[in-house]
């Protein structure tokens, strides 16, 4: 612009609210505030010419001097419009700056004294070059924000003059009044451009940083929509298809259920992983049903629901009496358990082993067991299994892998701390296919089995809360390290009288409720069930004789339907007509003494037996037989009590040259039946002496024992189950090892109180016993 016309001079002024009018400006301004009406009426009267400065703040209705700011634009006042609502739009064009000096006049208006401030003319090669700066930064602006159309840029670009072209920019820049301001007071155009271009980079700066935040959160909304819009569409097409759920209502109810349960939190997470995985598998994909069914696993797995124990013993101890008769010491060992965990609150289950013949209540124990303390039962069976899958379950990959059966027992019970029975632990055998008892080793260690790793469910499962209590005919069949990690209980076989006890108490009644005979219809007297018990089984346990019930209960009801009687009792004598001819003789005794035949008495997996060992001896050369189908530890036990005999032949009168002279064959009856083990030596010495004397054997003498070849004689197992043996076969004596006579406390008082007991230390007390007379002598 040219030299300035104006120097010091009067203006009404105009205060402007949020806005700002740059010199070369032309706008519409809205004036509704009365002041400023009659600033601009004085305007129009005098030269159109009026000082627009701009409030420090915006919401100051009647502002003072200190309100306004000292620089401002004085402007041409162009037109002028009444507005119905009673306000004025003016059109105005910034002319130059100018500073207020003082105020004239307030009352009526604003007026005030103001001097220009002229623009200086710079064309030096810096400022030309801020120039292109500015432009070039203002066009980056430009493209950034979506304020300013791309044809501000071209009538901007053709702005010659330095000082404008600062001007012009900075009025269309989207900035605080305060900023604006700042540039209107820089005279200097060199400090103008600079000042505008700081203001530049931070306003692109700050684009910049908003189009990066609206990128993001157009991306994050467009993926929630577009996975929304997805899922609808999923739905709408299975509904099409007529799959009502699908794969997504399948991943919801499995959401819904992982939300109820509380599972520990590597689990939580495991299953949430799982599921992800499953949304994303194409239905027709097979590892998706791999997927569904490991989480379907792992859901209903008791991770952390347990039952309350009850801990009365009293009441425990009736529970255990009312379902078995005797068993005092697996029993006793049950509420010893229950005491210990009364003080201690916490204690890892212990592992039991019930050891004893079948049918005499190890399964039904541990059933009890489970009652007594109120908790689940769970009862899983290894007979036969050989393979160790079996108990760790097949790893996810193979198809139709499934965890293993301690697992599964757990799904079963639905607690994490039932009773868990392992049934016939002793049944389980080894192949190809691993070891599967190698596999109960990690189940049935308390130190470890906190962590049990199965392969298919991956996550260790705490199994320190379970009871374990497992089952076995033998031990001999369980390896040495996981009959490490049991405690062992014996239930020997039952006496007669407990025999007699468990039918009239137990197995009557049952029998007869499952046959549909009320209690009176059928009576069986005490004399009747001992003639079955005696003449009909011959066991350790009650299992055949629950069948002899059972099928006088069958022939009572057949007799009791047809011949509409009202009951039946039945008697001793009427037995045979009921069950048919005895099976068994009671009192398997010899009914005389004989030469050569003495009875042993052997244990075997279902419990005591009596053998009779005959020997006979005839001229010959010396040759020694062994028949009956003996084991090799029977056998050598025969050549141990032969070398014995002729060692000893002098002293008991025998011709010291026999073995040379005769042949002596050993035979044990019932030849079909492995007979092996060796208790049986002083019994084959006996025989095999008794033979070459001629001495007769007497025939209520029973004996078992291990021979040494000086005589000694050695201490053998399963005493209790072998005198049993011998008194349901009707022996009144049992010759047993001196040091054996610490079992004697297991015998039942009622077996003591039959047969007389006689330790022995030397074959000489043996023969004492066992020969009664000389050959010929009656």
């Amino acid at each position: 612009m040219g030299p300035s016309k104006f120097k010091g001079r009067r203006f009404p002024l105009l205060p402007l609210r949020g806005l700002l009018v740059y010199p070369s400006m032309v706008l519409h301004l809205d004036v509704g505030r009365e002041k400023s009406v009659k600033a601009l009426e004085k305007a129009m009267v005098e030269d159109n010419l009026i000082l627009l400065c701009s409030q420090s703040e915006v919401n100051i209705e009647e502002p003072t001097q200190e309100d306004i700011y000292r620089i401002g634009t004085v402007a041409n006042v162009r037109q002028m419009l009444k507005l119905p609502n009673g306000t004025i739009r003016v059109l105005v064009e910034g002319m130059e700056r100018a500073e207020v000096i003082e105020y004239t006049d307030q009352e009526e208006y604003y007026e005030v004294m103001a001097r220009e401030l002229p623009e200086e003319e710079n064309h030096d090669p810096e400022v030309s070059a801020l120039m292109r700066t500015v432009l070039s930064q203002f066009e980056n602006y430009i493209n950034l924000s979506k304020k300013v159309t791309p044809e501000t840029l071209a009538a901007v670009s053709d702005i010659d003059e330095p000082g404008r072209l600062a001007d012009v920019i900075t009025s269309h820049l989207s900035l605080k009044i305060k900023d604006k301001q700042e540039i209107l007071e820089t005279i200097d155009v060199r400090k103008r451009l600079e000042k505008l271009l700081d203001i530049l980079n931070n306003e692109r700066e700050v684009l910049e940083l908003e189009r990066k935040i609206n990128q993001r959160v157009k991306k994050q909304m467009e993926k929630t929509q577009k996975e929304y819009y997805l899922r609808e569409q999923m739905k709408a097409i299975q509904k099409e298809l007529g799959d009502k759920e699908g794969r997504t209502g399948e991943v919801e109810e499995l959401r819904s259920q992982l939300q109820e349960l509380e599972l520990p939190e590597r689990v939580h997470e495991k299953v949430e992983k799982e599921i992800d995985r499953l949304e994303k598998m194409p239905a027709s994909s097979a590892e998706g049903g791999v997927i569904r069914n490991y989480v379907d696993w792992l859901l209903a797995l008791p991770w952390s629901s347990k039952t309350e124990d009850d801990l009365d013993i009293v009441k425990a101890e009736q529970v255990l009496d009312e379902d078995h008769y005797g068993l005092e010491k697996p029993k006793e060992r049950v509420l010893e358990y229950l005491a210990v965990q009364k003080l201690v609150k916490k204690m890892k289950g212990p592992i039991l082993c019930l050891v004893g013949p079948p049918g005499v209540g190890k399964t039904s124990l541990a059933r009890s067991i489970a009652r007594s303390l109120e908790r689940k039962f769970v009862r899983v069976s290894l007979g036969g299994v050989r393979d160790e899958a079996e108990i760790r379950g097949h790893r996810r990959t193979y198809v139709g892998a499934m965890p293993g059966r301690i697992i599964q027992g757990m799904k079963t019970a639905g607690s994490m701390n039932p009773v868990f029975l392992l049934d016939e632990i002793d049944k389980m055998a080894s192949d190809f296919r691993g070891d599967p008892s190698s596999a109960l080793l990690e189940v049935l260690d308390p130190e470890q089995n906190n962590t049990f790793s199965d392969h298919f469910v991956e996550i260790p499962f705490d199994l320190s809360n379970v009871m374990f209590v497992t089952t076995a005919n033998v031990l001999h069949n369980i390896p040495r390290p996981l009959l490490d990690r049991m405690e062992v209980l014996y239930i020997p076989g039952y006496t007669e009288l407990e025999k007699l006890q468990i039918a009239n108490r137990y197995l009557l009644p049952k029998q007869k409720s499952e046959h549909g005979l009320e209690a009176e219809q059928l009576i069986l007297d005490e004399e009747a069930l001992m003639k079955v018990i005696r003449e009909y089984t011959r066991e350790s346990g009650v299992r055949n004789l629950e069948q002899q019930v059972a099928a006088l209960c069958r022939k009572a009801a057949k007799q009791i339907v047809t011949h509409a009687s009202e009951s039946i009792e039945i008697k001793a004598e009427d037995i045979k007509e009921y069950l048919g001819i005895p099976k068994f003789r009671y009192g398997m005794a010899e009914l005389e003494d004989q030469v050569g035949t003495v009875t042993g008495l052997a244990w075997t997996e279902v419990g005591g037996e009596t053998l009779t060992i005959e020997v006979t001896v005839v001229p010959g050369t010396g040759k020694l037989t062994l028949t009956g189908k003996l084991g090799d530890v029977m056998k050598e036990s025969a050549q141990a009590a032969f070398s014995f005999t002729r060692s000893k032949a002098v002293e008991l009168g025998i011709d010291p040259d026999f073995h040379e002279k005769l042949d002596v064959h050993i035979h044990i009856p019932e030849g079909a039946i492995p007979k092996d083990g060796p208790s049986a030596g002083i019994t084959i010495a006996t025989a095999l002496i008794s033979s070459l004397t001629k001495r007769h054997v007497a025939r209520d003498v029973a004996m078992t024992g291990e021979i040494t070849l000086r005589g000694r004689v050695l201490p053998i197992g399963g005493l209790k189950e072998k005198s049993l043996a011998a008194h349901r076969a009707g022996y009144k004596k049992i010759l047993l090892p001196k040091d054996n006579e610490r079992d004697l406390r297991d015998i039942p008082d009622s077996v003591k109180n039959d047969v007389e007991f006689v330790p022995v230390s030397h074959m000489d007390q043996v023969l004492e016993h066992a020969l009664v007379e000389q050959a010929g002598v009656h």
